[in-house]
């Protein structure tokens, strides 16, 4: 098998390989074993996802994005981000473009390393929610930003076991059988919102994670009636800023604006994720 041309970028901390696989240069024999592959850390280049531009029909081009476990998630924030500034980069598409993804077509505008890109429209918001946490109840927000998010607000951000609190929110029962993203956020004396994310398909917290940002957002402009833009800031010390308009109780024209780093690019070789 020949190796295949791949970029590394990061969201904010959020880490993908990108491949061109307009033309097929991917197996679909060996994809899975490919992705859980050269997602390993310390094994092979490492990320919190995989992402294979492909051509579309009804916009400049088509993405799957993978989860490190091989899981299939319907939209990824950060990893958008980066799909664009690489078909930007790679000359597929123009500095404003569209792609489709599971949750629907996405509008991006690339300017510099900074991508803004327009998410699909929210899932119902619910805040007040009681969740019991071996045997310690505590009050969550839920939304749908495109995947399912969970959005606890604690004191002290770095208190948190976030590995731990978060998969017990992840398989909570409640949100059987797909399971949840969890995401944790406070905002501290100098009134900046600092949020950390446990990512479910990574099975592990992020550096960051855009549909946990704009959930979050989201949820504490409804709780505390903050105004459009919101700006969180994320594990890596990346800021992420969510832009809405609040409609009769409901959000819409959401924005998420941040960087999109490119950190190499190489070739990916058999023995990089082969086991």
């Amino acid at each position: 098998m020949q190796p295949i041309a791949f970029f590394k970028m990061s969201g904010s901390g959020n880490d993908f390989i990108i491949i061109d696989n307009r033309q097929a240069v991917v197996p679909e024999s060996r994809l899975n074993r490919l992705i859980v592959g050269s997602c390993r850390r310390r094994m092979s280049v490492g990320a919190d996802g995989l992402i294979l531009i492909e051509p579309s029909d009804n916009a400049d081009f088509k993405w799957r994005f993978f989860n490190a476990d091989g899981s299939l998630p319907d939209m990824c924030g950060n990893g958008a981000r980066c799909a664009a500034r690489f078909a930007f980069i790679n000359k597929i598409a123009d500095r404003q473009m569209t792609f489709e993804t599971l949750a629907g077509i996405i509008e991006a505008s690339v300017i510099d390393e900074t991508v803004k890109i327009r998410m699909t429209s929210p899932g119902e918001l619910k805040t007040g929610i009681t969740l019991d946490l071996e045997g310690e109840t505590i009050l969550v927000g839920s939304i749908n930003t495109g995947v399912p998010h969970v959005v606890s607000v604690v004191d002290d951000i770095e208190a948190v076991d976030v590995v731990a609190r978060g998969r017990l929110i992840r398989h909570h029962p409640d949100f059987a059988p797909q399971g949840t993203n969890a995401n944790f956020v406070a905002v501290d004396k100098n009134g900046e919102i600092l949020i950390r994310t446990f990512e479910r398909g990574v099975e592990d917290e992020t550096l960051a994670c855009g549909t946990g940002n704009v959930a979050a957002a989201l949820i504490l402009a409804h709780d505390r009636g903050l105004a459009s833009p919101v700006s969180l800031t994320t594990r890596s010390g990346g800021k992420l800023t969510v832009h809405f308009d609040k409609q009769t109780g409901a959000y819409r024209n959401v924005f998420l604006e941040g960087d999109a780093r490119v950190i190499y690019r190489g070739e990916l070789w058999e023995e990089a994720w082969r086991s």
